[in-house]
């Protein structure tokens, strides 16, 4: 059936259950895990100027973010590890999330992806767009959609 899943999370408690799904479909399966979180790049114009932007506000956020990413990734694996599945983590900078989604799944050769979905509507979901919507209309491998 699936050999290599890939799970993509945000860190969000739907996203962390999206993982913990994923995962026991994996032991099921006898699949293997990449875990994968995607988060914006730093810019450093983000933190300057405009009296050096509230004494760095903005890296001290950016630091908080990378390490709450290394976080959840670390819950990831910690709850693989119990289940018996192999894991690998990969946390990622990147402007769009859906693009590292679908490149890390052809990269790392995974045959499923799974992730949530927070399902947003109406104008939200026309202004903020939508990761999974853009991973399920780009992937070449079936997305299992937690929801």
């Amino acid at each position: 059936m699936f050999r290599h899943i890939l799970i993509a999370t945000d860190g969000s408690d739907l996203a962390q259950k999206a993982a913990t799904n994923g995962l026991s479909l994996a032991k099921a399966v006898g699949a293997n895990v990449t875990a994968v979180t995607v988060s914006a790049p730093f810019r450093s114009y983000d933190v300057l100027p405009s009296s050096v932007m509230n004494d760095f506000s903005g890296a001290f956020s950016q630091y908080d973010e990378d390490v709450n990413a290394a976080d959840l990734l670390n819950d990831v694996s910690k709850i693989a590890r119990a289940c018996g599945v192999r894991c690998e983590v990969l946390q990622i900078e990147r402007e769009h999330p859906d693009e590292a989604i679908v490149e890390v799944a052809e990269r790392e050769k995974c045959d499923l992806i799974v992730m949530a979905s927070h399902g947003r509507r109406g104008l939200a979901a026309v202004l903020l767009g939508s990761v999974t919507a853009k991973v399920l209309a780009n992937a070449t491998v079936p997305v299992l959609v937690y929801h």
